[in-house]
């Protein structure tokens, strides 16, 4: 299973969702409660200006619910097939 999850809130990840035609959920933590817990949360610097936002983060869980690999600064291109490849692995 592939869920999604940011910030943003449910209306403005339904229409991500729609206009990318993506086949998985997206889950809202406009509190960022998850974010924190997940300890994605983190400060970054935007255009000199520090500020907090997520750092974008992969969890792979195991059928028993726990955490099996996490990926760090994760960039877009190439990474679902990088994910696949090391849960191949396991």
């Amino acid at each position: 299973m592939v869920l999604g999850i940011s910030p943003d809130t449910s209306p403005a990840q339904k229409k991500f969702q729609e206009k990318y035609d993506l086949p998985y959920s997206l889950l809202a933590d406009s509190g960022k409660k998850v974010a924190v817990l997940f300890d994605v949360l983190k400060e970054k610097n935007m255009y000199g200006k520090k500020v907090m936002g997520i750092a974008r983060t992969t969890f792979l869980i195991g059928p028993d619910g726990k955490i099996v690999h996490v990926f760090r600064n994760v960039k877009p291109e190439g990474h679902a097939e990088e994910v696949l490849a090391y849960a191949k692995e396991k």
